[in-house]
């Protein structure tokens, strides 16, 4: 099982690099340049994470200190309903959500799409867990995971007609890494996954494994 999701992300990948070559060359020099320049290193274990308050889909109050009252917190970023390796990952968890939850933990999702495409993604894929919009990225930005689309990324976004300010209800071009967080009841990051690979996620066993260790 330590696998789970790596395998089906990898299976991902080779449909799109089979169907879509330069555009998927495209992506992979676009995360060649994240991790070179180190723009989102994303913060680390050992660190404090940052208290915030965003809002689900359906507009109520979800906050970071008042999850971890309860338990540890694993956070995930992903950049939006509309990329299928976040619906893969989003999927994997939902599906080991109650052995996070016998553990203990809770989990947040938290992307910069609209709330009402949270609600479309989130009554689609049936998700349980806590999911939030933050349309503005301060919440990204905090734990240093948010960059700029620029380029020719942003060209091959709007190729697909993919208007990231549209679906983010915002003014800027924005996403998060790929980035999971197990924070601790003392609000210490006590395990950090930051990839700007998006067809890279964290498996799910691991996450059982830090949470057993805390």
């Amino acid at each position: 099982m330590s696998e789970y999701l790596s395998k089906q992300l990898e299976a991902r990948e080779e449909e799109f690099k089979g169907g879509l070559p330069e555009e998927h060359q495209i992506l992979l020099q676009s995360v060649d340049y994240l991790r070179e320049s180190g723009i989102a290193r994303g913060l680390q274990a050992g660190e404090s994470a940052p208290d915030f308050t965003l809002t689900d889909a359906l507009g109520k109050e979800i906050r970071l200190s008042e999850e971890l009252a309860n338990g540890p917190v694993i956070l995930t970023f992903y950049r939006g309903g509309w990329c299928p390796f976040c619906n893969l990952q989003l999927r994997a968890y939902q599906e080991f959500l109650p052995e996070f939850r016998e553990l203990g933990a809770s989990l947040i999702a938290v992307s910069p799409q609209s709330p009402d495409n949270t609600l479309s993604q989130q009554e689609k894929e049936r998700l349980t867990f806590l999911v939030a919009s933050d349309t503005e990225g301060r919440v990204a930005e905090q734990y240093r995971v948010l960059y700029e689309v620029t380029g020719s990324l942003k060209s091959l976004y709007e190729k697909f007609n993919l208007h990231l300010p549209e679906y983010n209800a915002s003014s800027r071009w924005f996403l998060p890494v790929s980035a999971t967080f197990v924070v601790d009841r003392s609000s210490i990051i006590r395990y950090a996954h930051i990839d700007p690979n998006f067809m890279r996620r964290l498996e799910p066993d691991t996450i059982l494994q830090v949470l057993r260790d805390l």
